[in-house]
């Protein structure tokens, strides 16, 4: 195992940031993609199709084409659910990393390097809400190379977002991720987060009944204001 450190983001880090990123996204396609010919629905479609095309036209090449096209059709689906996600990424924070993430006190960008590459990636975004009572700050961008994973790297990045929402004095950090992303979505678990809402990010998520799911992780101060019967007397 390759010695890692984590440090701060700098711009010369930018393209391969951008480029790890991509290629987290593009991983959960064949996930999503098997995901969905699991479902129910896909099933009836794509074995009552073709064999109503067969019944009206009597022809097996017809039918096969048809099954073809269906599965090429849901491959698009779920390239196109992460594709959507990864283009509104590009577009948000991650266009200008250093103005998104260093520009306000509150927020940060950090990378992991091991053996002179950058290797892993998290964000931590202040949440700008007027109505919030309490500080949130959200985990965004978790990413490690596939080849570096399984190192313990992720769960450092978590732990390096968590004690900076601690020396903030946020009360809450949040994030969202899918029920796909089952390793990612444990780890989080593992480490305290808690599920608090489920939604779909677009309308072509739903069709592949896969939600995304938001969870906060509560810091102590948080918790113990939260605790029933706190400064009551007996």
């Amino acid at each position: 195992m390759a010695p890692y450190h984590i440090r701060k983001y700098q711009e010369s880090d930018r393209k391969t940031v951008l480029a790890l990123f991509s290629q987290g996204m593009a991983e959960h396609v064949p996930t999503t993609f098997l995901h969905t010919l699991k479902l129910p629905r896909t099933f009836v479609l794509l074995l009552g199709g073709p064999l109503a095309l067969f019944l009206v036209s009597g022809s097996w090449l017809l039918a096969l084409m048809a099954s073809l096209t269906l599965l090429a059709a849901l491959w698009f689906l779920a390239k196109y659910c992460w594709t959507l996600f990864l283009v509104v990424s590009l577009q948000t924070d991650l266009s200008d990393i250093t103005k998104s993430y260093f520009s306000e006190r509150g927020s940060y960008f950090w990378v992991v390097e091991a053996e002179g590459q950058v290797v892993g990636m998290v964000g931590a975004l202040r949440i700008k809400e007027p109505t919030l009572e309490k500080g949130q700050l959200e985990l965004l961008r978790l990413s490690v190379a596939l080849e570096h994973r399984g190192q313990g790297i992720a769960k450092a990045l978590v732990r390096t977002v968590l004690q900076f929402a601690r020396d903030q004095g946020y009360s809450e950090v949040v994030l969202t991720t899918t029920i796909l992303q089952s390793s990612a979505l444990a780890l989080y678990q593992s480490m305290g987060f808690q599920k608090t809402q489920q939604f779909f990010f677009s309308m072509w998520c739903r069709l592949t009944a896969a939600p995304s799911i938001r969870l906060t992780y509560l810091l102590p101060s948080a918790q113990v204001s939260q605790a029933p019967g706190q400064g009551g007397g007996l």
